[in-house]
């Protein structure tokens, strides 16, 4: 029954947890769901594009609003295609948006960039640049990381499994035979590794019980080198790593493989600092790429943009935004390990970089060294308390390129950033809806928002990656 609202408009009851609507969806939101109304009762349906008519099942129940997961698609958009990708259960929990034609998801993409910045950052009166989208959106990952499963079958744990989560399962891996958006010898390579243990009669770690041997597998590739470097993931000792790594050099004689051991409960790919170990069990530690005409040596745990050729033009974007001469000086925020301040520091007078992450930080050094680059120096600490420290060493920078985690930048930061007065502020984000409020900060510390560019990074996933362009309103 519906009931009225203080102002009068009749409002839906609130559906139960587990109730099923048949609903039409009208756009898509960020994160990826569709937008649907029942009676005025917003819901967010998961696995539905607008224009379609779906039966879905309510999995949310909130005052303002509900999450729902679509059952049956029972009119479906004409912008719908088949999935690619080959997956038990029938779809990629991985990239939710590869049934929808690749031109409608870039347009959407613009569309909900410039929402974001209106909308939340109420932000005017500034250039919002065509949307830069892949050339290629298939097969264009260089890391993909799988969890290990079982699932009923023969024996007595069961069938081993190696793929993704299922859409909204924590406790179900959905065996991954072709991943689109992983290369042909990437598949090959994961396969391998998943009959491999299995003849072996390894099980798989049970997140319900929090016990197990075989958690996850991360493979990594150098898309301009030809590496290949396979990660696997275990509880514990006890593991005939060697053999593993004898039996892959038969099929992939380029592969590196790495043995990690995770004291954790938590399934993460367990890092030094979180008490993991990991072993070298046959080539080199670390993966070298290739990147803007740079070479990289990439640590096991570093972060490395996933998509190569589009961090190429994503970079691009950033240098041709930040508008060096050669005589400024440049504060690289975040910086990783350096791929994005390194191409910089090629136009630039000096550049020093600040990153949280000490070992990325050795990375940054060592490949600025690797690219005989000597005019960037870097520096290990938490950017809210080494921007000060930084500024009295390298004071008055002309240009600060930021590139943040995704949930943006504090409030300190912004006041820190803007004490700086750097001409030019170029803002690399991977989440818009963080962007935005930062960008409305920094206007209203003097800045003037100028342009703006969305990057697709991850074709057939709702994330967007994008640049933008701030400028001190003074001049």
């Amino acid at each position: 029954m519906a009931s009225v609202s203080p102002r009068g408009t009749p409002q839906r009851a609130r559906p139960r947890l587990g109730e099923e609507l048949e609903l039409r969806v009208d756009a898509l939101a960020h994160g990826g769901a569709g937008v649907a109304r029942a009676e005025g009762y917003v819901v967010f349906v998961e696995g539905a594009f607008p224009g379609e008519r779906v039966r879905a099942e309510i999995t949310k129940s909130k005052r303002d609003y509900g999450n729902a997961r679509t059952l049956e698609v029972l009119e479906a958009s004409p912008d719908r295609l088949p999935t690619r990708c080959d997956h038990e259960g029938g779809e990629c929990p991985g990239s939710p948006w590869q049934p929808l034609r690749y031109e409608v998801q870039v347009a959407t993409k613009q569309q909900l960039l410039g929402e974001a910045l209106t909308r939340i950052g109420r932000l005017e009166g500034f250039e919002l640049e065509p949307f830069v989208a892949a050339p290629d959106p298939w097969r264009y990952r260089n890391k993909l990381e799988y969890s290990f499963g079982e699932r009923p079958g023969e024996g007595a744990g069961g069938r081993l499994v190696l793929g993704f989560h299922a859409r909204g399962r924590w406790d179900r891996i959905e065996d991954a035979r072709d991943c689109i958006l992983a290369s042909e010898r990437g598949n090959a390579a994961r396969n391998a590794v998943r009959d491999w243990c299995a003849a072996e009669g390894l099980g798989a770690y049970d997140r319900r019980a929090s016990h197990g041997f075989l958690r996850n597998l991360v493979v990594r590739e150098g898309r301009r080198t030809g590496e290949l470097q396979l990660r696997i993931v275990t509880s514990e000792d006890g593991f005939r790593a060697a053999a593993l790594a004898e039996a892959l050099a038969a099929g992939f004689p380029e592969a590196t493989l790495l043995w990690s051991t995770s004291p954790s409960v938590a399934e993460v790919t367990p890092t030094s600092a979180q008490g993991g170990r990991t072993t070298v069990v046959s080539g080199a530690a670390q993966l070298s790429e290739e990147l803007c005409g740079l070479r990289f040596r990439i640590s096991p745990d570093a972060f490395f943009q996933t998509n190569t050729e589009m961090a190429e033009r994503l970079y691009g974007l950033a240098a041709g935004y930040a508008e060096l001469r050669g005589s400024e000086r440049v504060y690289d925020l975040y910086c990783g390990i350096g791929t994005l301040g390194l191409t910089l520091a090629l136009h630039a007078a000096e550049l020093w970089g600040v990153d949280v992450v000490e070992p990325a930080i050795a990375d940054a050094i060592a490949n600025a060294e690797l690219n005989e680059i000597d005019n960037a120096r870097f520096f290990a600490g938490d950017v809210r308390d080494a921007l000060r420290p930084l500024a009295e060493r390298a004071p008055h920078p002309d240009v600060v390129v930021v590139d943040p985690p995704r949930a943006g930048l504090s409030k300190k930061i912004v006041r820190r950033l803007a004490e700086l007065h750097p001409r030019r502020i170029v803002y690399v984000s991977c989440n818009a809806t963080t962007l935005a409020p930062n960008a409305r900060q920094l206007v209203d510390a003097g800045y003037r928002l100028v342009k703006v560019r969305g990057v697709d990074m991850f074709p057939h996933t709702p994330h967007l990656e994008c640049v933008a362009l701030l400028e001190r309103a003074d001049g």
